[in-house]
């Protein structure tokens, strides 16, 4: 009995351990498996009732493993389909107003890159993000992208290459290092068959982790300076990528309240795009958010490519009167003064 009042304790702990002001990795990690800590702590509450006793330290140790699920689920169950969707389903189809995104963490050592090139022959993406990407890769997606009629290539040996291929109408291009110099990011203005431009962010910040930064202070800093221009965008915005956070972290719900973005994902499903090697250490890591002016038509996670990442697909469709059906995220002034003391810290 005592080693099962330990566990319940131990595991309450988890759900604890991430309102700790602290950016360090060994803190930070705990925001990523807390669908796998609420699995665990749903055993442990079935074992607790095999083995019910009236003893205190068991009914303590018990009432706070039950507060600590409800906790964990209160934090997870915006992506289940059983909460309300945050954005709207398209109604009726305009095709000069879509854009469809396929996003993929290539994984730079992965040399099966016709995985990757079976899937953008079959679904033929409007826009393609790729991630982790070298010269190999460059060169293999070469054939493949010949009909993207404007290109962004930052091959790079460090985990931290870039390549964008549109077949819209890419302006405004800047390439930019927003915190580390070896990390670029991707922001541009593309341009639907209606005419509509569209204010598009590409990102890959650093994940706090024991081979990284070993704080998220960067990857948080970055991710809130393009909220904050976001905020003040005059167009529709899109920001996707691999943002090393999950959608239920406190970084990742600042940034859209500063930013106002939507996630699509929201009443759902979390559509996790790693780990694709592990099936039981999965949460979403690739993302997109979008501002109010979109209603969504499709969104899936793609089959692997051998990569630690699956590709992500989304296909969304402007629409001038979406902003009336969408209630957009809001900052209160202390968000903001958190935003800033972030960004501070690196500036």
């Amino acid at each position: 009995m005592l080693y099962l009042i330990l566990s319940n304790f131990l595991l309450s702990t988890f759900a604890i351990i991430p309102f700790l002001e602290i950016d360090h990795w060994s803190v930070r990690f705990f925001d990523f498996p807390r669908v796998q800590f609420l699995s665990l702590n749903i055993l442990l509450i079935v074992i607790n009732l095999s083995l019910f006793q009236t003893e205190t330290w068991f009914l303590i140790s018990f009432t706070i493993l039950v507060l600590a699920s409800l906790y964990q689920v209160k934090k997870i169950i915006k992506y289940s389909r059983i909460y309300p969707v945050e954005v709207k389903s398209t109604k009726q189809n305009i095709p000069d107003q879509e854009i469809s995104i396929l996003v993929s963490n290539v994984l730079m050592t992965n040399t099966s890159t016709h995985q990757l090139i079976k899937l953008i022959k079959k679904h033929q993406p409007d826009v393609l993000l790729c991630l982790e990407t070298n010269k190999y890769w460059e060169n293999a997606l070469s054939e493949i992208t010949k009909n993207y009629t404007d290109q962004v290539k930052i091959p790079q040996e460090n985990l931290y290459g870039m390549h964008l291929y549109s077949k819209l109408k890419l302006s405004h291009l800047n390439i930019r290092n927003l915190v580390e110099d070896d990390v670029p990011s991707i922001t541009c203005q593309l341009q639907l068959k209606s005419g509509q431009n569209i204010q598009f962010y590409g990102l890959h910040p650093k994940p706090p982790s024991p081979t990284e930064n070993e704080a998220s202070t960067e990857r948080d800093a970055e991710l809130l300076m393009v909220a904050k221009e976001v905020k003040n965008a005059k167009i529709p915005s899109i920001v996707c990528g691999d943002l090393n956070d999950v959608a239920w972290s406190k970084s990742t719900e600042l940034f859209k309240k500063i930013s106002g973005l939507l996630d699509s994902r929201i009443g759902r499903g979390r559509f996790s795009t790693f780990n694709a090697k592990y099936w039981l250490l999965r949460w979403p890591l690739d993302h997109f958010f979008h501002s109010a002016h979109f209603t969504l038509k499709n969104i899936k996670v793609l089959p692997s490519i051998n990569s630690d990442h699956f590709p992500i697909l989304t296909k969304l469709q402007y629409q001038s009167v979406a902003e009336l059906v969408h209630e957009a995220p809001k900052f209160e002034p202390e968000d903001l003064d958190e935003a800033n003391q972030t960004i501070n810290q690196v500036t």
